[in-house]
């Protein structure tokens, strides 16, 4: 079987998640404005680098979503979106901090390890190439507001981030971070991934991957108060037995009946 990085953490955050999204077959739809700008911005990237006009990308594929009923954040709207992206996207050459001479070969870039004969682990890296003349990994991002930057090396505790150089041997790391406010801002964020940090991080795949498995797929409620991380997951209908209000904000790939047998190992 092939895991990733969301796989892994959609299980450690809950098992009953993960069951959820990857073995019954729900799937969120489609209708998160900045999930869909997010991926519209990175192909805009993608054809800057490859000297095609980033502004052209960005409106064609934040177009294919004009007429979409999406859910918008604050005082987000259609329009206002890809006028931060145009200015985004401006920022983010007048800084020039940023090379990938070998677009082709160096945005999203797939890497495999083999974890087992039987089982492997791919991620696909946004780019690999230099910030401010240094080699490193790089992640996009395009948010709402600022990365924290405080305390000094908190990005190095990033899970994602630590699993990139995991897979790639590769200790610096970097996130750009594209944040779309009143005035936009880029951050150029990076750190350094130690040894330890790799080998931990492998340690926790393989048993990760182990529990998976052995069928372990026993929820983590997260309703208590300040931090309610349930509220927020999208299948939360599914484990309130909600069936009607799930239908309406997922959807189910075909085939999944045929997992219900671990309702056996479950209950």
């Amino acid at each position: 079987m092939t895991y990733s990085y969301t796989q892994i953490s959609q299980y450690l955050s809950c098992p009953r998640r993960y069951r959820h999204r990857y073995l019954d077959g729900w799937k969120e739809k489609d209708t998160r404005a900045a999930m869909l700008f997010g991926r519209a911005f990175e192909r805009a990237l993608g054809a800057l680098f490859r000297r095609e006009d980033p502004g052209a990308v960005l409106f064609a594929e934040w177009s294919a979503s004009q007429n979409e009923r999406l859910q918008y954040s604050n005082r987000d709207s259609w329009d206002r979106m890809l006028q931060q992206g145009i200015m985004l996207l401006t920022r983010f050459c007048q800084d020039g901090r940023v090379q990938i001479n070998q677009p082709q070969r160096d945005l999203h870039v797939k890497f495999s390890h083999s974890i087992s004969d039987s089982n492997d682990f791919v991620a696909y890296i946004d780019a690999i190439g230099k910030l401010d003349r240094r080699r490193c990994l790089i992640e996009w991002k395009t948010s709402s507001s600022r990365y924290p930057e405080e305390p000094e090396g908190l990005l190095s505790l990033d899970p994602q981030l630590v699993c990139y150089s995991w897979i790639t041997g590769i200790a610096e790391v970097a996130q750009v971070v594209f944040v779309r406010k009143s005035l936009v801002e880029v951050q150029y964020l990076r750190t350094t991934i130690s040894d330890e940090q790799r080998l931990e991080f492998g340690r926790l795949v393989e048993s990760t991957i182990r529990r998976i498995e052995s069928a372990d797929f026993l929820p983590h409620s997260g309703i208590r108060f300040p931090q309610n991380p349930c509220t927020s997951c999208p299948y939360v209908e599914l484990c309130l037995g909600k069936q009607e209000i799930a239908d309406a904000t997922l959807v189910r790939r075909p085939g999944a009946d045929s997992f219900d047998w671990l309702n056996e190992l479950n209950y």
